[in-house]
């Protein structure tokens, strides 16, 4: 187990959504001195450049690499090259980077949205080479697994410690509704209909497909315990265990918030995978993770900072 106390470390994304709860565990639950914390900022590091990557890194005991390029279902639609090339090119270089500078250990974070489309749910780490992921993400998604290939053939190669984590929906406090995130965007829709005098809102799809979701806080236990304990080749899933249609999720949003008026869904538009809800007892096993946030307190949590900071 690594003692993350007494080492420096690197976060790229650190500004961002899961980035800020991940540097808030390090320095309030495991101790890590703030100048001990290097975020890299995109204005001075752009990571798409090498000789950036190589700056960022120096003097750097551990890498966790949260930085990416995504965002709602329009972006991976209209720039999905933009959207591979960016999160292909700072990984590897970051990874390349880091093994030539002596960084003992590198954590790359995935997305459940590289699955195979047709995967079983709930979806074990084994299936990830099963088959093609959702068209509409598989940009995203297969640049974010080389991360697993490369960490791998390092090992392998190199002995290096590069680990890859799979990351579940995140939801919580300080998310951008136009991110991509349907919690937030759902709560973003309620507020502005009550703002518009409108006694109704528009949803995506059919409400069909089933998810996971994963309070913040929760992600970022365990994406750090992972950083402590975590040291196999193969993948690991970050979930909560649980599982809920879209449907019953914004019914909840709506309870939640004392909406009353009418959820219009758009059925033309894609569901996406109709299913897709993760297996985690590698998590549990390895490191003793499990998600402790239950959904409906996550949701008042979630809900209560977009009324108050918005």
């Amino acid at each position: 187990m690594i003692n993350l106390k007494e080492k420096k470390i690197l976060i790229t994304g650190g500004a961002g959504f899961i980035g800020k709860h991940v540097v808030e565990n390090l320095i309030n639950q495991r101790k890590v001195p703030r100048g001990n914390i290097f975020i890299p900022t995109f204005e001075e590091y752009d990571l798409r450049e090498f000789k950036n990557c190589q700056k960022a890194v120096k003097d750097q005991n551990i890498v966790i690499h949260l930085a990416a390029l995504t965002g709602d279902i329009e972006l991976h639609k209209t720039q999905p090259g933009r959207i591979f090339y960016d999160n292909i090119i700072m990984g590897t270089q970051l990874m390349e980077a880091s093994r030539i500078a002596g960084v003992e250990k590198f954590v790359g974070i995935g997305s459940v949205t590289a699955y195979p489309e047709k995967a079983k749910s709930p979806i074990k780490e084994e299936y990830l080479w099963d088959g093609y992921p959702v068209k509409s993400h598989a940009p995203y998604g297969l640049a974010k697994n080389m991360l697993l290939v490369q960490a791998q053939a390092y090992r392998q190669q190199y002995g290096f410690n590069a680990i890859y984590l799979l990351l579940t929906s995140a939801y919580g406090p300080d998310t951008n509704p136009q991110s991509g995130y349907v919690i937030s965007s759902i709560i973003d829709k309620i507020r502005k209909a009550e703002k518009e005098g409108k006694n109704f809102i528009e949803a995506w799809g059919t409400g069909k497909p089933i998810r996971d979701f994963l309070y913040v806080d929760d992600a970022a236990e365990g994406i750090v315990s992972a950083t402590e304990k975590y040291d196999k080749p193969e993948p690991m899933n970050l979930g909560s265990g649980s599982e809920i249609s879209i449907k019953n999720l914004v019914e909840l949003i709506c309870k939640s918030m004392n909406f009353k008026g009418e959820v219009r869904w758009g059925t033309e538009k894609m569901d996406g995978q109709l299913e897709r809800t993760i297996d985690v007892s590698r998590a549990k096993r390895e490191i003793n993770f499990s998600a402790v946030t239950p959904l409906e307190v996550g949701l008042k949590k979630n809900i209560e900072w977009h009324l108050n900071n918005k």
